[in-house]
């Protein structure tokens, strides 16, 4: 196993509850639950969109509390994810992110997206995606890995995403980084290495003007930014 793989597996395993990644989540997610709260308050229910996420995320939040706010989520994927079939809080419906034509204005209280921004493509789609997360819902919560932080988190290796595009194509298709498969080919290895465009915190701010940018930090280092509109 690669050093980069071992890395994956220990630091961002978030089935391990005992794992960086897991105790970060849990301790990024204490605003959502301030905002379920309020919302709760207000109008006895929480209705939440999780774009691009998956049931097992929100395993982080005990199902007592999910129960006390009366909390449902409909969560929302592209086609070539697996949608499950709905199951008791939890709705599956299949959506871009970027365009929610189907969904009405205010048809949620909470947007949520983790890590889900910065894989929808260039700068127009993450335009595109901000202004659903904020038509869909008034309140949202929404994460994304800062591109300043020297290790890149989907391949684990230190300043990857800061290599020219050409150098990170010939490591995706020689080597296994982290969450990323080796490539078999360069069209692979191009989608590898294009499937991500991290973002720093002026970009985050400029895309939720009206948001406060909360920054997370790891060993004292700006890790991740939450964008969040309670």
């Amino acid at each position: 196993m690669s050093i980069t793989r071992f890395l994956a597996t220990k630091i961002t395993n978030y089935d391990n509850t005992k794992s960086i990644g897991a105790r970060l989540r849990t301790k990024r997610i204490v605003p959502l639950i301030n905002i379920m709260e309020q919302v709760y308050e207000e109008y006895g229910s929480v209705k939440i969109i999780d774009i691009g996420g998956t049931q097992t995320y929100w395993g982080i939040i005990s199902s007592d509390v999910l129960d006390k706010y009366n909390v449902h989520i409909t969560i929302a994927n592209l086609p070539e994810m697996p949608i499950p079939k709905d199951q008791g809080r939890y709705s599956f419906i299949i959506a871009d992110g970027c365009a929610l034509s189907d969904l009405r204005d205010g048809s949620f209280h909470i947007a949520h997206s983790n890590s889900v921004i910065e894989h929808v493509g260039d700068w127009v789609r993450m335009v595109a995606f901000a202004k659903e997360v904020k038509r869909v819902a008034s309140k949202y919560f929404v994460q994304t890995p800062n591109y300043w932080f020297p290790i890149e988190p989907h391949c684990m290796t230190p300043f990857f995403h800061w290599l020219p595009k050409p150098i990170r194509i010939w490591l995706v298709l020689h080597f296994q980084l982290g969450h990323l498969p080796k490539a078999e080919t360069i069209d692979e290895a191009v989608r590898l290495v294009e499937g991500s465009r991290l973002l720093s915190k002026s970009m985050l701010r400029e895309l939720f003007k009206e948001a406060e940018i909360v920054t997370e930090r790891l060993l004292g280092l700006p890790k991740s930014f939450i964008a969040i509109k309670k």
